[in-house]
């Protein structure tokens, strides 16, 4: 059967592309999903199927890939998960995502995002697995003076319960390997974008309104800041990561993966009109509580150890999303 990578979460967007990039190097993988309703469990299971087709066209042999439905928190099912396959490695992906939507409901993000997290680890230390790749977030730093945000800064004032369980996310990693030995990389993702971008973050959002004319919800002046990510670099990060983390000797550290570069608001928004073709019918809000006032990557640390360098800047990825859009949508639009 051989020795396979768990992917908590591989059938959302990040997770699925990252399976994809696995199977092509050769990996048995298993991707553990829950299937929530947080977005259309839908576009999750057209993300399997995507997967599978590529496989298909790849001619990578079926038994490379197994999809368990499952919860991170239900410690017998994951149990049985653990005790059925040889897992050499995992990357916890799984989470309920969201600064604004954690607000609502922090005792929810609590038990998925800490007691999840908890779950998985104390899995691996029953099994024998020493390898664990962590999805942590850039909404750990909160409203942070210093720019860029560098691994070193003080994270200790979150601002939304979502931050909060991932901060603590990495502090549970941490105590696993100082306990157990185990190789651990946090990767904090900043603001990821692209192909199967989630529907409920700003880029697709705002495409999707802007071509159907309707009205955009625009918080605060406009000159908030996020550090836009290509999904093709993140992943190339976290397989960058993943190798880090299997060629180790007991190591734990933090990586931020981030473009280096940020753009606010309204050039977002500017960006996303001149690939469209359209103007956006902007509707002006307060800010909202939980955001924060920019995101800013260090990159320095993972260009260093993992040799991690973005490429793709921010216009171009933002071309291939309203390309993906398009195609995904049958809509024809005007480019001007």
């Amino acid at each position: 059967m051989g020795r396979h990578i768990l992917v908590t979460g591989g059938a959302g967007f990040i997770g699925s592309h990252l399976t994809k990039a696995l199977l092509k190097s050769q990996q048995k993988v298993i991707v553990l999903d829950n299937f929530n309703d947080f977005y259309d469990p839908e576009i999750k299971r057209g993300n399997i199927k995507a997967i599978t087709t590529k496989m298909a066209e790849l001619g990578i042999p079926e038994d490379h890939f197994q999809i368990v439905e499952g919860d991170i928190r239900n410690t017998e099912q994951m149990d049985k998960l653990f005790a059925s396959f040889s897992i050499q490695l995992v990357v916890h992906l799984a989470a309920m995502a969201g600064v604004r939507p954690s607000i609502s409901v922090p005792l929810l993000y609590n038990d998925v995002n800490i007691n999840g997290t908890l779950n998985l680890l104390e899995l691996c230390r029953k099994y024998g697995v020493k390898k664990f790749v962590f999805a942590s977030s850039s909404s750990v730093y909160g409203n942070n003076k210093k720019v860029p945000f560098s691994e070193t800064d003080f994270v200790d004032h979150p601002v939304s319960p979502y931050a909060a369980t991932k901060r603590a996310g990495e502090l549970l990693c941490h105590t696993y390997h100082h306990l157990y030995g185990m190789d651990i990389a946090c990767l904090r993702f900043f603001t990821v974008y692209g192909p199967g971008q989630r529907p409920d973050l700003a880029i697709h959002k705002f495409t999707k309104l802007i071509i159907n004319d309707e009205e955009v919800p625009f918080y605060g002046d406009g000159t908030t800041e996020r550090d836009y990510t290509y999904i093709e670099d993140i992943i190339d990060g976290v397989l960058r990561a993943i190798q880090w983390v299997e060629n180790g000797q007991g190591s734990y550290e933090i990586f931020n993966l981030g473009e280096s570069r940020t753009v606010n608001l309204k050039e977002m928004v500017t960006t996303l009109e001149k690939e469209i073709g359209k103007k956006a019918k902007l509707k002006v809000l307060p800010m909202q509580p939980g955001d924060v006032q920019r995101t800013y990557a260090d990159i320095t640390k993972a260009q260093k150890i993992l040799g991690y360098q973005p490429t793709t800047a921010f216009e171009d990825g933002i071309k291939q999303f309203i390309q993906w859009y398009k195609e995904v949508n049958n809509i024809a639009l005007i480019n001007v």
